[in-house]
């Protein structure tokens, strides 16, 4: 586990102290004089003083407490395209917030400045649960995600925040890795209206080895998600020599459809050298098309191209006749023949599944 400080916490993160909340996800172990934090299939066992391997949840006057309660690293005005969901309320934006932490520790994280962050060592925002519905207002946007680091971490304010926008009638998107225990994602559902979450590759050795994770636990949460209603849409970051291999895609994507359904969207993502990784390329344009191709030729009938800009696989299309039906450019929607919740091919009829009434 990682030690708080070499200084008494009180010194070091007063601003933190004034925000924490008891972790709800915990039980006591008495005759070691430590606490279990089981949020997470990691259940980390904390030592007064010390944080678990998230960062953001420590062991603190004989209980768990999580210290980034309130306290967001990154407030930003987002389109939806970016979480990304290309069937939820497409063109719409999105009130996006973090903090600081993650329990998974990928050695090519595209937001490590934030995930792999000692709270106490950036710069956090005070806004409350009631805050984020009055901000969201402020801005004019429906919806309100919980995205860029992990927001499972910081379980207790992801929670407050999205039963605040849902009681004021705002979506609630979470973007997450899927790397958690089954009783808190259950009660995190409950309250999300649609979730993508990231399937980093499909052998545990990738998650063992890259991640600092296991595999099982994210089908488990994909499969959960799709139990409790939740919109979802599942994200593969593409990072060469590491999960690009088509044979894995083919096991992944049947793997999708038996489990998921074929009509759950797939985004293929490219990698840009970030963190532990800046000695491989950015992924080849060949090798996301023959991800995508395997993908396809296992039956998902929704796969999409990201980070590439004019790449033709960012469009909807009818998987019946091919008919564009949203266009896209980057992450703007050009044009949108699914709008006012139709959600059917106006060319041959085929349902397109997903929610598309334009978002605000």
């Amino acid at each position: 586990m990682i030690p708080i400080s070499t200084v008494p916490l009180a010194e070091a993160v007063p601003s933190l102290l004034d925000w924490t909340r008891e972790g709800r996800v915990a039980s006591h172990m008495p005759s070691r004089h430590r606490i279990r934090c089981e949020l997470c299939p990691k259940l980390c066992e904390l030592a007064p003083g010390e944080r678990g391997e998230c960062r953001i949840r420590v062991h603190l006057d004989g209980e768990l407490r999580a210290v980034t309660y309130g306290l967001p690293s990154a407030v930003h005005l987002d389109p939806i395209e970016k979480k990304p969901l290309n069937h939820f309320h497409p063109g719409g934006t999105i009130l996006s917030l973090a903090t600081a932490g993650c329990n998974l520790h990928c050695r090519f994280c595209q937001n490590w400045s934030l995930s792999q962050a000692d709270p106490e060592t950036i710069d956090n925002s005070a806004l409350s649960p009631a805050a984020i519905v009055d901000e969201a207002r402020r801005l004019d946007s429906r919806m309100v995600a919980f995205t860029y680091a992990e927001p499972l971490v910081f379980f207790e304010y992801t929670l407050d925040g999205f039963r605040a926008a849902r009681q004021a009638g705002i979506e609630t998107v979470l973007v997450t890795a899927g790397y958690g225990n089954a009783a808190p994602l259950r009660e995190l559902f409950a309250v999300t209206s649609a979730t993508n979450i990231d399937l980093k590759a499909f052998n545990d050795r990738f998650y063992r080895e890259v991640c600092d994770g296991t595999l099982a636990p994210v089908l488990d949460a994909l499969v959960l998600a799709r139990e409790c209603g939740v919109w979802l849409e599942v994200t593969w970051l593409v990072v060469p020599t590491l999960n690009d291999d088509p044979a894995e895609m083919q096991r992944a994507a049947r793997w999708m459809v038996a489990h998921l359904g074929a009509d759950v969207p797939l985004h293929l993502s490219r990698f840009h050298p970030q963190h532990k990784l800046t000695n491989l390329p950015p992924t080849p344009a060949g090798t996301l098309a023959r991800l995508r191709d395997a993908a396809r030729g296992e039956g998902l009938r929704y796969v999409y191209v990201g980070n590439v800009l004019g790449s033709e696989d960012q469009h909807t299309r009818c998987p019946r006749c091919g008919e564009r039906l949203v266009e896209r450019v980057g992450y703007r929607v050009t044009n949108n023949l699914l709008g006012g919740g139709r959600g059917a091919c106006p060319r041959c009829g085929e349902p397109i599944a997903g929610v598309w009434e334009v978002g605000a």
